[in-house]
């Protein structure tokens, strides 16, 4: 009797012992995935934010005054627009021969 005693008390405490891991596991891997998701939200956050600095950058109005300031680039006039005639460049090409077949 004694012996079953023994082997119980010995069941009970690994149990125990085991079940204490268990709970402590459970714990720590929460604490885990919650530090995750908070992490998923802040990269969402800033993602976001990006997102709408990356628009804010793309206006045309602000492409157009860098395009100006930084290239010197300036607005098409009609001063400075040449117009092509696509059949006049052709016929003009096969005069020379250096054009492409029509």
């Amino acid at each position: 009797m004694m012996r079953l005693n023994l082997v119980l008390l010995i069941a009970v405490i690994a149990s125990a012992l085991y079940l204490v891991r268990t709970q402590y596991e459970s714990r720590r891997l929460y604490a885990e995935v919650d530090r995750a998701r908070n992490e998923a939200r802040k990269l969402e956050t800033e993602h976001e934010r990006l997102q709408v600095e990356k628009r804010s950058q793309a206006t045309p109005a602000r492409v157009e005054r860098l395009a100006k300031e930084q290239l010197q680039m300036r607005s098409p006039t009609p001063a400075i627009t040449q117009y092509v005639n696509a059949g006049a460049a052709v016929r003009q090409g096969a005069a020379t021969g250096s054009g492409a077949a029509p």
